[in-house]
């Protein structure tokens, strides 16, 4: 199982001509951040955790070709504002695209993107073609491989993270419920959102991060979901436990 982190970064912290900080003003490309999001390749079968708005660049980044599925972890707009854009996968793979999620996710997807979901004599020609699959909290099988979705809560906002075989996925996350640590537990690679050193309200900070990978034990974690207030990449870097390392962008692994 191959897996790529796409997207390492949070809407607070996207470089931005607005923004002239230090850490975004780098010549260091781990410190060039697009939103957070992951692919899992197994087989020929390629899945993708959330799509948000630099999901094109992200594919095209990657090199990706074939697109199975996209798992998505809530519904705020930096984890699925790029939906439209699997279009091209629907014309190159000629087929719909899966998606999954909770139905309020779904729900929410419906509303974004209502001219995708028209009836077919009322649908214009070459609009994204998405099949939903409403999900829950017992697992599924998703491009060819078994999806273990945990709870894990943003501020009091319920969200998803995942476990597929021995890789764990959780961003967004403030607060992960004893139930899904134990799901979690032992996983050969985790990925955990850490958004800054400094405590937040729906998020983990570097610190929290850092303790719950004290206490779930993966062989290797991994940050991501990082903003602007992390610091560099490179110094932060050298602060970290030696089975710990910050994310960054087009980071391959195997498992």
């Amino acid at each position: 199982m191959k897996i790529t982190l796409l997207g390492t970064g949070t809407s607070m912290g996207v470089p931005m001509i607005a923004c002239n900080c230090a850490v975004c003003r780098s010549t260091d490309s781990r410190d060039k951040r697009t939103r957070s999001s992951v692919k899992i390749e197994y087989d020929d079968q390629t899945l993708v955790v959330d799509a948000g708005p630099d999901f094109r660049q992200q594919m095209l980044a990657s090199g990706t070709q074939r697109l199975s599925a996209i798992l998505f972890t809530h519904e705020h707009k930096d984890h699925t504002a790029g939906l439209d854009d699997v279009r091209a996968f629907n014309w190159i793979n000629r087929e719909p695209s899966h998606l999954y999620g909770e139905k309020r996710v779904l729900d929410a997807l419906k509303r974004e993107y209502s001219y995708a979901f028209k009836d077919k004599d009322e649908r214009y020609p070459g609009v994204p073609e998405l099949l939903l699959n409403e999900i829950d909290l017992n697992p599924f099988v998703a491009a060819g491989m078994m999806v273990q979705p945990l709870r894990v809560f943003h501020h009091k906002m319920p969200v998803l993270g995942f476990r597929i075989e021995d890789f764990s996925y959780i961003t967004d996350g403030s607060l992960i419920p004893d139930e899904s640590m134990e799901i979690v537990r032992n996983s050969k690679v985790l990925v955990i959102n850490a958004l800054r050193i400094e405590p937040h309200a729906s998020h983990f900070n570097l610190k929290q991060a850092l303790q719950v990978i004290e206490e779930l034990k993966p062989e290797k974690a991994f940050l991501t979901h990082i903003s602007h207030h992390m610091g560099f990449h490179e110094e932060v870097s050298k602060t970290l436990p030696p089975n710990v390392f910050l994310g960054y962008d087009g980071l391959e692994m195997e498992i």
